[in-house]
């Protein structure tokens, strides 16, 4: 037991018993009583605490000649901090010598950091290269050499099978997930079951929910991807600059930000939920990307900010096959590129929904607030992470308390929470009447300016119904406010009023001057 343990504590082994150190000789297994390989499995993992029992194995070997009995009992290494015990003491191995287990390798061991398996590196059992479609294995070489140019010549004395193991989609010539869901044929989808490869494009008009269109395209999804971009209705759109006269056409869309979403999906599905790949297409508005799994970094904003690729990778021996075939960055900051494309369109940023465990991407392709096309043009200097937080306010979004603080101390917003506005230090550089007069429009005036007119309105016209004052006030509120809190509002006003005792409510319910 104490040689398991201390074997496992390195990086796993096997232990043979039944033959003599040194010379080899076959003794075989002596003293082991009535224990079978099951039964002594069973008694291993009873006596090892922490030892992993996926990969524990007994296999029994038998002399033909002496019918001497030999075991051969493959251990697994230790799971991430958990030192495997015999006899209540963690053990190492040390050359050939057994020892109790030194700190330094307890330390290494406690400190480990747990990987998860990696589902897109499993081998598939009885799938072969014939599985795999021609003519995505000549788009995959094409695509290898753009991403590897100094490979060209070495690549055309490259067998099929010397490509893929070279790309990093095949392991050793066996066939991968990862080679099916890129090259797989469509026929050859079976060897995924139950797991799904597949991507659902669906059409709607830009207010609705009801299909208009629908196709769903499957593997090999290296070809699949350009089929969806055709279906995709990236027409051009005429862009108005707030500096120029003169409109820019580009299509809707700029063709990164719909390739690396979509990349971004098929490369960080979680195939094991068995779920198809959705992307939404809203007629001229915008796009949504969603695939299941949740959001491996911290967040958005930091993955952004940091500006550095993740770290940490659901399939990782996929997004290696993806880079290697040119189909996603290969230093990372993709995300932070679509961020980018969209602010130099003056476009909204990109959204993430991280709700539900899965990921769900939205790209508009199209202005939806001038004012806020407009700040961007005339304020060049703005960080990539003041803009996102701009981007929150323009959608009337929720920011934390931190961020407005941050936001109020340079300036660029008004108002209280949860209805903050652009400021007048964002405003003034435009030489903007609209945007000034919606930047006053937001502010509106402050509660004494109402109350005078409350109080004015009562001395020349004695008395006044909730109606009346309402009608008088609510389109000099704030167009922040929806038309509850302008409501609650009207009515805070009037109760400040009463509790100074300058105003007082009849018995008909109208209000008039105490």
């Amino acid at each position: 037991m104490s040689y398991i343990s201390g074997i496992s504590n390195m990086n796993g082994g096997a232990l043979v018993i039944g033959v003599k150190d040194g010379t080899l000789d076959i003794t075989g297994i002596q003293n082991f009583g009535n224990y079978n390989t099951e039964s002594a499995k069973a008694k291993i993992v009873e006596k090892c605490k922490n030892l992993p029992f996926e990969g524990l194995d007994i296999i029994e070997l038998k002399a033909e000649d002496t019918g001497a009995i030999v075991w051969i009992i493959t251990i697994p290494k230790h799971n991430p901090k958990l030192p495997v015990y015999a006899h209540n003491q963690a053990w190492q191995r040390s050359g050939d010598t057994l020892i109790e287990i030194l700190e330094d390798r307890l330390k290494s061991i406690l400190s480990e950091i747990e990987i998860p398996n990696d589902w897109s590196a499993t081998i598939v059992e009885n799938a072969t290269i014939s599985d795999l479609d021609p003519e995505a294995i000549e788009k995959a070489k094409k695509e290898f050499v753009k991403r590897n140019p100094h490979k060209k010549e070495e690549i055309q004395t490259w067998t099929d099978q010397k490509f893929l193991d070279k790309a990093k989609l095949t392991i050793k010539g066996h066939i991968t997930y990862t080679a099916l869901i890129l090259l797989g044929k469509d026929e050859s989808e079976h060897f995924l079951s139950p797991f799904v490869a597949k991507i659902r494009w669906s059409l709607r008009s830009s207010n609705s929910n009801q299909n208009k269109d629908y196709d769903i395209f499957s593997m090999p999804l290296l070809l699949s991807v350009d089929k969806l971009y055709s279906k995709i209705r990236n027409v051009k759109y005429r862009l108005i600059r707030p500096d120029s006269l003169f409109p820019d056409e580009m299509l809707r869309y700029d063709i990164f930000n719909i390739r690396e979403p979509l990349h971004n999906a098929i490369a960080h599905q979680d195939y094991t939920k068995c779920s198809r790949i959705e992307i939404v297409e809203y007629e001229d508005d915008h796009l949504v990307f969603q695939n299941a799994g949740n959001f491996l970094p911290k967040s958005v904003e930091d993955v952004i900010i940091d500006d550095c690729p993740e770290s940490v990778y659901r399939n990782r021996f996929l997004v290696e096959a993806m880079r290697n075939l040119n189909m996603i960055e290969s230093e990372g900051g993709g995300i932070k590129k679509m961020f980018i494309k969209q602010k130099d369109r003056f476009f909204p940023l990109p959204e993430f929904d991280l709700n539900d465990g899965k990921v769900k991407v939205s790209i508009v392709g199209q202005v939806i607030d001038e004012n806020f096309a407009k700040i961007l043009s005339s304020n060049p200097t703005l960080s990539l992470s003041d803009i996102m937080l701009l981007d929150k306010v323009q959608k009337h979004q929720p920011i934390n308390g931190e961020q407005a603080k941050y936001l109020r101390k340079l300036g660029y917003i008004e108002g209280r929470k949860p209805n903050y506005y652009l400021a007048h230090h964002v405003v003034e550089t435009l030489n903007d009447a609209s945007l000034k007069s919606q930047y006053i429009k937001n502010k509106s005036f402050d509660d004494d300016y109402f109350k005078k007119m409350i109080i004015d309105y009562l001395r020349k016209f004695n008395t006044a119904s909730r109606k009346e004052i309402d009608n008088l006030l609510r389109e000099k509120l704030s167009d922040v406010l929806t038309e509850e809190q302008k409501t609650n509002k009207i009515g805070n006003l009037l109760k400040k009023l009463r509790m100074k005792n300058i105003i007082v409510v009849t018995q008909n319910k109208h209000w008039r001057l105490v």
